[in-house]
């Protein structure tokens, strides 16, 4: 178990990490049939040693990668990454059968302490300091990293009500949401709601949580943030790593 540092600026030090790194990729296809969504590359880095970096930094070297599709290609392009790899910690769980975004962190022994779980296919610049220090100060059970996204509709919104009568038009509206940046903070009292050999993703998985009384929050970021499974975000990292040449795009 981790020793907690009293200073919170220092708080995501030495925790234990999950990457969840088996996906399909099915929003990058056909790109991603013979090849792993966490191979993809920025520039010319893929996106999981990006994020593999981004843990070392924030001095997280204990990481596990939860696997699926194509895991041997991840596993290969690791084990030569000698450089990267020597700083970690490295072990891997491979699904025989999708588990779905919750499900495999029931593979996964002596996840006894607070821990991180991120997508295998972010890139960020969140302070993880922060995101635990709030965590624990919250005293939830799991804490979810939020980004908000405005969301264009492009087309004009009818309001109609029970009688088809037109009450209102709004020409191509914007909305405003809270939306998951794939970055979690568990504690260990979360996982016995996770059973073993059940598909479970983690929507399901927080209603779950929030059906028992268990305290989930979301922690705020208004920082860079890039879901490289959606093709647009991949394309704005790509643009937002040409603007950077020559500085860390995730921090």
């Amino acid at each position: 178990m981790p020793e907690q540092p009293s200073d919170l600026s220092q708080a995501a030090r030495g925790l234990r990490a999950v990457i969840l790194a088996g996906g399909k990729g099915t929003r990058l296809r056909p790109f991603t049939v013979n090849f792993p969504k966490p191979l993809v590359p920025i520039g010319d880095t893929p996106v999981l040693e990006v994020l593999l970096r981004y843990l070392l930094k924030h001095e997280i070297n204990d990481v596990t990668l939860t696997l699926g599709h194509l895991s041997e290609l991840i596993q290969a392009y690791l084990m030569h990454a000698k450089e990267l790899t020597q700083s970690l910690r490295l072990q891997y769980v491979k699904e025989e059968a999708p588990s779905g975004t919750a499900g495999s962190l029931a593979m996964i022994s002596n996840l006894n302490d607070t821990f991180l779980v991120m997508n295998g296919d972010v890139i960020t610049d969140l302070n993880l300091h922060e995101l635990v220090a709030f965590h624990r100060e919250s005293k939830a059970a799991l804490t979810i990293a939020a980004h908000e996204r405005r969301v264009k509709i492009d087309l004009g919104v009818l309001e109609i009500d029970g009688g088809n009568r037109v009450t209102g038009y709004r020409e191509k509206p914007e909305e405003i949401h809270h939306v998951s940046m794939g970055i979690y903070v568990y504690e260990p009292r979360v996982l016995p709601y996770i059973k073993a050999g059940e598909y479970l993703d983690f929507p399901d998985l927080v209603l779950r949580l929030i059906d028992r009384g268990e305290t989930v929050c979301a922690f705020r970021s208004s920082g860079q943030w890039f879901d490289i499974g959606r093709p647009d975000d991949l394309a704005r990292a790509q643009e937002a790593l040409a603007r950077q040449r020559g500085d860390d795009v995730v921090v």
